[in-house]
């Protein structure tokens, strides 16, 4: 039988989980340990995609978490639903090829809105591997000039859409940044130990991956954090077979880690500031378990997918913050969402504290009226 969660035990398991709390099973010696955990991390934005990393790995600075990306620890692609994630390297082959092709279901039509064709999108496949065969890195500047100099047009979304289609066809990747620019390699050559697995196998490994790095979670949330249709989803769970244990939440079945499933559970106090795309609001499609409904328009203005930096105390997201990075000192302007007491505003300073060591430099905090 199931076991019946409250919300609170539910939020306690996500933050331990999704390794905001610490977790009995594992701990995450570096940016390697974390990546796999999840196995794949939003990364859209690099800057909240190196604190996502950050946030995990107490004590790591951006530099330490950038040598390790250096390192080939992970990298950047487009597995699932044509956005860009942090995976194992050793993955990002197999993961391509049972969830990042779905993202290419509408690519002709998308294709003809740019005025491009077929064949542009092959030519462009063949154009980047043959620039970057032999270790080439590229930026993604030099990138659209080779393709331009092939008779490629790049203007508008065409650039971006060819380099994307490059990475989904699993023939490029996104390499570290060289400066402030984004750089692209050959991922057979950035990734040359790709481990191979049949079809049942992937969607096994992927939901345990999912649940224990998002647990308690269900079908549906898998099925919407991959882009997989339903009736996949639900093969991948159960093709997961004792690894995964099931528990009720406000009465509804979802899936948990049995590693985690049968943990002592503590009081959760916790805060901590996380990025705009993090995993811990972007894993899910229903967030009503972290987030009030009231609260959604703040961390999601204009409702456009542009998710704010938030604040999470006792799994919770009671407030939303921004940084301004200078040469001198990081500003980080906070905007509390619930009432906060000079004690919970000097925690969350606390915890702001953290995100500023990790750039290297003292913040600077304002909270405005």
């Amino acid at each position: 039988m199931p076991v019946d969660l409250s919300a609170a035990d539910a939020l306690a398991l996500r933050m331990t989980s999704l390794l905001l709390c610490p977790h009995p099973g594992t701990r995450p010696a570096g940016v390697a340990d974390v990546v796999e955990w999840f196995g794949a991390m939003q990364a859209q934005d690099l800057a909240s995609g190196l604190w996502s990393l950050g946030a995990r790995l107490p004590g790591r600075t951006v530099a330490d978490v950038q040598a390790a990306l250096e390192r080939r620890e992970a990298l950047r692609t487009w597995p699932m639903r044509g956005t860009v994630h942090l995976v194992p390297p050793a993955d990002a082959r197999w993961m391509l090829e049972l969830t990042g092709v779905r993202s290419l279901a509408g690519v002709a039509t998308r294709r003809a809105q740019l005025g491009l064709t077929e064949a542009d999108a092959d030519r462009a496949v063949d154009v980047l591997g043959a620039a970057l065969a032999g270790g080439g890195r590229l930026t993604r500047a030099e990138c659209l000039a080779t393709l331009r100099a092939a008779g490629l047009g790049t203007d508008g979304q065409r650039g971006y859409h060819l380099l994307w289609f490059a990475s989904v066809r699993g023939v490029t990747c996104v390499a570290p940044n060289v400066g402030t620019e984004q750089t692209f390699a050959l991922l057979d050559e950035w990734a040359p130990d790709a481990r191979r697995l049949e079809r049942d196998e992937a969607l096994a490994l992927l939901a345990h991956r999912y649940v224990r790095g998002h647990g308690p979670v269900t079908a549906r949330e898998f099925a919407g954090w991959t882009g997989l249709t339903l009736t996949d989803a639900r093969r991948g769970l159960a093709a997961a077979g004792d690894v995964l244990s099931l528990v009720r939440v406000d009465g509804e079945p979802m899936h948990v880690d049995a590693a985690l499933a049968d943990a002592p559970r503590g009081t959760l106090d916790d805060l901590v500031v996380l990025p705009g795309f993090d995993e811990y609001l972007l894993g899910y499609r229903d967030r009503t378990l972290m987030l009030d409904p009231a609260h959604q328009a703040a961390v999601v203005p204009g409702n456009n997918g542009i998710f704010q930096a938030t604040v999470v105390r006792a799994g919770r997201v009671v407030g939303v913050w921004k940084r301004k990075v200078g040469r001198a000192a990081v500003t980080i302007t906070i905007q509390p969402l619930t009432p906060m007491s000079s004690g919970e505003r000097a925690r969350v300073e606390q915890a702001l504290q953290r995100y500023a060591d990790f750039l290297g430099l003292p913040p600077r905090f304002d909270w405005p009226a």
